[in-house]
């Protein structure tokens, strides 16, 4: 089974680009909302995320909104979270692959905001990077509502320059043009991982892939 890790920052299309790879059949992972579901009521992190950031609870699970608020531009509370829901997300990550596995899937993504960030590329055979211009990405993003300008400069400082994922990955998705244009990338994308040997979850292989569409 060929694992591929999905990433991109902020803005730069990688939801649609999950979605394009659910539509040709890949089971695909997401990690934000395994986060989501293990801060939820009676999730795996809800009982430690309350216990280490009082005045978070909301009906039973933990309010998302007044945790960003606390963690906002702390970098130590922010280690704090992740030394927390890391390890579960890994967990999960896990049982998604065993049983992706036992269904004998070819492909399977895993789509990972901070795929490098954390380290997580090298349990992957290969690595999706989506990008887009940053004019484009910027006015994406600014039209989330809540967001401001302090808030959009604090993500991009806490995630990899996009020219530095664009250089690590195996693949790079331009999400800048066409629906279309993103689905015959990774429609390819698909079709060249599907005839690769699996490194990560059977015999390891080192050899070096580096593909562009």
């Amino acid at each position: 089974m060929i694992i591929l890790g999905l990433t991109g920052s902020i803005g730069m299309g990688k939801t649609t680009a999950a979605m394009a790879f659910r539509s040709l059949g890949v089971f695909v992972h997401d990690a934000d909302k395994a986060v989501h579901s293990l801060m939820a009521p009676g999730g795996g992190a809800t009982a430690a995320v309350l216990d280490a950031f009082p005045g978070v609870e909301k009906d039973g699970g933990v309010d998302r909104k007044a945790l960003g608020a606390l963690v906002f531009g702390k970098p130590a509370k922010l280690q704090q979270l992740e030394k927390i829901l890391h390890p579960l997300v890994r967990q999960k990550q896990t049982t998604f692959l065993a049983t992706s596995a036992r269904r004998r899937q070819k492909l399977v993504v895993l789509d990972i905001p901070l795929l490098f960030e954390t380290g997580g590329h090298a349990r992957c055979d290969g690595v999706v990077v989506v990008s887009a211009p940053a004019l484009i990405q910027k006015q994406r993003v600014m039209a989330r509502p809540g967001m401001t300008k302090k808030r959009f400069d604090s993500i991009l400082n806490h995630q990899m320059a996009d020219q530095d994922k664009r250089r690590m990955a195996d693949f790079v998705v331009l999400t800048g043009l066409s629906r279309h244009h993103g689905l015959r990338q990774i429609a390819n994308i698909v079709t060249v991982t599907k005839a690769w040997k699996p490194r990560q979850w059977s015999a390891r292989n080192n050899s070096k892939r580096m593909i562009m569409f």
